[in-house]
Parts: structure tokens; C-alpha cells; sequence
């Protein structure tokens, strides 16, 4: 159906991965109805893609480098970890990833520029920060533990949830601010997990995130102070009356992150192998406490 070169471009976009993105465009959306506003669908529908554009840039341009510098051939490859493999069985392909990668990194400064237009500045600041992550993010930021811990959740929560409401509203609410450092905690989460398998080549081209320059024991711990983190953001807004009550539901599959710890716990009687069923659930609480959180929100 598709060309090697074309599959493996899409391929590279980590298609099943991007069901992030719509989960907290949502949680943005949800929050400027929530404050009143009248959300456009035409605007949400081009902040989806936006978002989108943003997100498949991040992941090419992640394949790109980490073939450049040798680690693909390294990685053992699960349906969470260790990149695609899609440069590794075309290599022909390496260009077209990296013209991906800037092609959608473009989209995603013209939906800015759209929204620049029709909301006003309060998307900029967001927008540029953004687009530094997404380029910097494989080069340098993961060779520091702290950055590299934080910068994927600060891409997803504050930067991508407050800037979708800025970009339907021009405003910015404390709600919005308040509620995005529940993706932030959990997108980082999700990252840190996924580093787990792939330590050792990891080190071997340079990089340096929290497993590897604290150790194991450390980044499982900071594993339970970010889930808690999630937890308590949403418990403080229900008790202030900053959400609904109904949000509470959006702690249920918080409460699965629990199940992940006790099985980080175990990695390390566990022959350094991480049950890819952990790394399933991880991502189940990364996508799925956003988007509750933003139905609880329109209802």
C-alpha cells in the first residue's frame, strides 16, 4: 500500500503515541468552556492539528537523531521503547524523516501564527518555548537528568494545555494553569518509564536522564513523587472548589499509576526487564487522566 520510504516516515511519526496530543488539546478546550468562553470548532479542530504537527515533529525528529548517532542500532526495541526501528530497516529513508520533522514543525508555527492573528500575543511565549523543546529535546536536553525529566511534561501540560486555551480564548485562567500540571506530571511520568529498557545504550551515545545519572532506585522514586503530584494537584482544586466535584472521577486511573510503581519496584529483581504490561498501563494513566479530566469539565 505505502512505498518503504513512506511507511517508514510514518512509521517514525509514532502514530499510537500521538493519542496524547487530542487527550490534552481536550483538557485546554475544556478548560475555555469551562471559563465561559464560546470555543470555535473550526479553531479547535485547527489547534488539534497544531498540536498534532507539534507532536510528529518531537517524535521525527527523535528518530532522526537517535539513528544519526548510532543509538537505534543499539536499543531492543518494545511497543513502548527503544524508537520505531523504521530507519533500521530503511535507512533510504533518513532525509525524508528529518524533512518530516521540519515540515511539521512549520505546520505548527503557521497554526500559531493563525492563532497569533485571531487571539492575540498569549500564545507566543508558549509557542517559542515549545518549539525550542521540540528541537533541543534529543540533542541536549536529555543529556541532563532534571531537564530531560521535566521538559516532555512541560511540553504536554502547561505548554500545550494553556496554550490551547489561549489559542480559542486569547486568555489564559488559573484553572487552566492549575490543571495542566496534572498531564505535566504524568508526561513525564510516561517518558521516565519508557527510558527504563534502554539504559545501557542510552549511556553508551551520551546521554544522561535521571536512571542513569541517579540510578534505578532514584527514578522510581521520582516516579511516585510525580504520580503523587498528580494526585494532589487534582484533590487541592476539588477542595478549593476550583473543579467540579465530578472531577474526582479523573483520579481513577491516576489510582493505576499505583499498579506501575509496585512494578517499577520489582525491576530490579526482575533481570532488568520491565513488564511491557507496566509500560501499557503507564501510558493508559498518561492519556487517559486528561481527557476524563476535560469530560468532567464539559459536563
Amino acid at each position: 500500500m505505502f512505498s518503504p520510504t513512506t511507511k517508514a516516515v510514518i512509521q517514525s511519526a509514532r502514530p499510537p503515541f500521538l493519542l496524547l496530543t487530542p487527550s490534552c488539546i481536550a483538557l485546554g478546550a475544556a478548560c475555555a468552556n469551562y471559563s465561559g468562553a464560546n470555543v470555535a470548532a473550526f479553531d479547535l479542530v485547527v489547534a488539534l492539528i497544531g498540536g498534532i504537527a507539534a507532536h510528529v515533529s518531537v517524535n521525527t525528529f527523535n528518530e532522526y537523531f537517535d539513528y544519526v548517532s548510532g543509538l537505534d542500532a543499539q536499543t531492543q526495541r518494545t511497543p513502548f521503547s527503544g524508537g520505531s526501528g523504521s530507519l533500521i530497516a530503511t535507512p533510504s529513508a533518513l532525509q525524508y524523516v528529518l524533512t518530516c520533522a521540519w515540515a511539521s514543525l512549520a505546520l505548527a508555527f503557521a497554526v500559531g501564527t493563525y492563532f497569533l492573528i485571531t487571539a492575540g500575543p498569549a500564545i507566543v511565549p508558549l509557542g517559542l518555548v515549545g518549539a525550542a523543546i521540540i528541537y533541543a529535546y534529543t540533542g541536549w536536553i536529555n543529556k541532563n537528568p532534571w531537564a530531560c525529566l521535566l521538559a516532555p511534561g512541560l511540553g504536554f501540560g502547561p505548554l500545550m494545555v494553556v496554550g490551547t486555551q489561549a489559542a480559542l480564548t486569547g486568555q489564559i485562567t488559573p484553572l487552566c494553569v492549575w490543571v495542566s500540571l496534572v498531564p505535566m506530571f504524568l508526561v513525564s511520568n510516561l517518558l521516565l518509564v519508557n527510558q527504563l529498557p534502554d539504559i545501557e545504550p542510552d549511556q553508551q551515545v551520551g546521554r544522561r536522564h535521571l536512571a542513569i545519572s541517579h540510578g534505578i532506585p532514584a527514578a522510581i522514586n521520582a516516579y511516585l513523587v510525580l504520580l503523587l503530584g498528580a494526585l494532589v494537584t487534582i484533590m487541592t482544586a476539588l477542595v478549593t472548589g476550583m473543579l467540579p466535584l465530578l472531577s474526582g472521577l479523573s483520579v481513577i486511573p491516576i489510582g493505576l499509576g499505583f499498579l506501575v510503581y509496585s512494578r517499577l519496584s520489582g525491576f530490579l529483581d526482575n533481570d532488568g526487564n520491565l513488564p511491557l504490561q507496566a509500560m501499557a498501563i503507564n501510558v493508559v494513566v498518561a492519556v487517559a487522566t486528561p481527557f476524563l479530566l476535560a469530560i468532567t469539565l464539559l459536563v
